[in-house]
């Protein structure tokens, strides 16, 4: 046999082993198992998803040859779907082609309830689009912030640098989000980087295309979603590993300014020598003070003060609509009136009232300590070192939004707030 046979059938052998073994779509290998990967698609069923707001599967998606199809029969209102399962700090990993001129798009940290419509204006989008036809085929040109790999309507790449397959052509896109620090990849190259909830974020936020979203981007725990947005797309060797949890420790208030807070309705809220005040306006209507970012798990100590009335309260996993309010209260009230107890602010009211007896704990017109500690579905508080509530409730476990603190209407109210620690958990 001649040197240039050797070669020959050396070189045949070598094709057949890459061939041979280049992974199979839609499968881990045993070493992505080891790191604790997960396919989020089987190649065989859409199991572990449905509607958004829903429990079933009835939109126009289907697998096909071994991919996630989008049909392209949705549209903004309807056509998406998410996972069965909510995802924190994660590094998710997945194939995906569009039709000539298409749009879809991956949301992650989706809240679900009924008064959100659609997911975007919860959760963050790394924006799936066909740049370059988009125009011909649609008869408009793109925003820089709509095309691809962006994080939609907030961060973009150097586009010079952005490595995109055309329409028909499989990309590999990833997101991984850890604590906050934000990074996208397309076909192997960051797109863009930042850090969520930041100054700069919520400047961001606060303008443009979110600037009527008020919940967007808040939810640090959430549903993985595909968008079908009225173009066919496909989707494979979709695979997430989830990362651990940070804890992050600090004071809420800096003592000087409201910083980091947002202030609902006409009622006052103020910094006097190192302390918040919060006082009836002339509108005599509820007011609401509450902290930009969403806090799920945690515990939190505070002081407050009652001066006068002393009608308010502590909200956790709560979001704000004008004054309207949707969460729980841990009670701060005038003597008799149950502070330490838990109210819910829509559906059932009362869930935990406390004991007479334990009335007197309170120290109307002195500063009293308040201790809330909420973990999953379990909420405990304390007023004074004494325990006052410990529940465990389904529907709070599944609550997420921010903490506020209430100005009960009907005037005449003053409390003084300091010391807000909060240690996550």
């Amino acid at each position: 046999m001649t040197m240039r046979k050797n070669l020959l059938i050396a070189g045949a052998f070598a094709l057949l082993s890459v061939v041979g073994c280049g992974q199979k779509p839609n499968t881990l290998t045993s070493k992505e198992v080891a790191e604790g990967w997960q396919l989020l698609f089987d190649g065989k069923t859409l199991d572990g998803w449905r509607d958004y707001n829903g429990k079933e599967l009835t939109g126009p998606w289907e697998v096909v040859k071994g991919m996630i199809q989008a049909d392209g029969q949705g549209d903004d209102a309807h056509g998406y779907i998410v996972t069965d399962k909510e995802y924190e700090n994660f590094d998710l990993q997945w194939d995906w082609k569009i039709s000539k001129g298409g749009n879809s798009g991956m949301l992650y940290h989706v809240v679900e309830q009924p008064y959100y419509k659609v997911p975007y204006v919860t959760g963050p989008e790394y924006q799936l689009i066909d740049d370059e036809n988009w125009e011909a085929v649609n008869g408009s040109a793109l925003e820089e912030w709509q095309r691809c790999a962006v994080d939609y309507a907030m961060y973009v790449p150097d586009f010079a640098k952005r490595k995109l397959r055309p329409a028909g052509k499989w990309n590999t896109s990833r997101i991984v989000f850890d604590n906050g620090h934000v990074t996208y990849y397309l076909n192997g190259e960051k797109t863009v980087e930042f850090d969520a909830w930041t100054q700069d974020w919520f400047k961001r936020k606060n303008s443009g295309k979110w600037e009527n979203a008020p919940e967007y981007g808040l939810a640090k725990k959430g549903h993985i979603c595909l968008q079908d947005h009225g173009y066919p797309a496909w989707f494979r060797n979709i695979k997430i590993k989830e990362l651990p949890r940070k804890t992050v420790e600090k004071d809420l208030l800096n003592g000087k300014d409201t910083q980091g807070w947002v202030v609902y309705g006409t009622d006052p809220w103020y910094m006097e020598n190192g302390e918040l005040i919060c006082e009836s306006g002339p509108d005599n209507t509820y007011g609401y003070f509450g902290t930009e970012e969403y806090y799920d798990d945690f515990d939190l100590t505070l002081e407050f003060k009652q001066e006068a009335n002393g009608n308010s309260g502590v909200f956790i996993r709560s979001t704000v609509d004008g004054v309207k309010v949707r969460g729980w209260q841990v009670e701060v009230a005038p003597p008799g009136n149950d502070t330490g107890g838990v109210y819910e602010s829509y559906g059932r009211g009362w869930l935990f009232q406390i004991p007479e007896e334990k009335e007197n704990i309170l120290k109307y017109g002195d500063w009293n300590k308040m201790r809330i500690r909420l973990e999953g579905n379990h909420l405990q508080s304390w007023l004074n070192g004494e325990p006052m509530t410990d529940i465990t409730d389904e529907k709070i476990g599944q609550g997420k939004g921010r903490i506020c603190l209430q100005i009960h209407s009907g005037g005449g109210i003053k409390v003084r707030w300091r010391n807000f620690h909060i240690k996550t958990l």
